[in-house]
């Protein structure tokens, strides 16, 4: 094992900046999947799980699923949401069980609303309640993307080291070019979050700008 002093950020900012790093890049059309934007996890002024990278984190996403719409393109949004017994959950609510324990997530509470900020459009966006950290276990989102012709995955939410990098993992598995948002993308704190991003570069995705992919979008025809 290598060892180094440098931070997270400090070996994905190299990473990034090298100018030979090979990628997938982009394919012939893509889907959208908004993972978790959800109140337990972006309001960090009401709820102590929840996470902020960038602050404009909500807008660039509604920029973005705004152009997807205008392609006729997939926008989905998830959510985490429990039944009361909290048994949907599985193994993984086994572990805690505090008020902001994952399985705590109630059907109907605050925590599970997606975020106000969100522009989420009822009419022709996807909306998906998913129990586990990926958004293709247990849902119709592959069966979909198959039936839809997409190539492209493009993903945003959070966290970063957790569903998003789940998500990564499943999309290239079932054969999408993965590309993940970096401005897009968050974590509770920024080791895992840059430690991920740049794992998530060299092996399951491209890790593309807002600004890169709002370009893409705009381009195509």
């Amino acid at each position: 094992m290598e060892l180094s002093n440098k931070t997270a950020r400090q070996l994905y900012e190299e990473l990034k900046a090298n100018p030979a790093r090979a990628k997938f890049g982009f394919g012939k059309k893509a889907a959208l999947i908004n993972i978790d934007v959800q109140k337990a996890f972006t309001r960090t002024d009401l709820y102590k799980t929840a996470y902020e990278t960038d602050p404009n984190k909500i807008q660039y996403i509604n920029e973005i699923s705004e152009l997807m719409r205008g392609r006729n393109w997939p926008v989905i949004w998830t959510f985490c949401a429990y039944m009361e017994s909290g048994e949907d959950c599985g193994v993984w609510g086994t572990r805690t069980n505090t008020p902001d324990s994952l399985q705590n997530i109630k059907f109907g509470s605050d925590r599970a609303k997606i975020d106000e900020r969100c522009n989420v459009d009822l009419v022709k966006d996807v909306v998906i309640c998913k129990k586990m950290a990926s958004p293709f276990h247990g849902t119709h989102v592959n069966s979909l993307l198959n039936a839809l012709r997409v190539d492209t995955v493009l993903v945003t939410g959070g966290s970063t080291s957790g569903c998003v990098r789940a998500c990564s993992v499943d999309s290239l598995s079932n054969g999408y070019r993965t590309i993940v948002i970096e401005e897009c993308v968050s974590d509770k704190h920024e080791s895992p979050h840059f430690a991920n991003l740049m794992d998530l570069s060299l092996k399951y995705a491209d890790v593309e700008s807002a600004a890169t992919v709002k370009k893409w979008l705009s381009l195509k025809t």
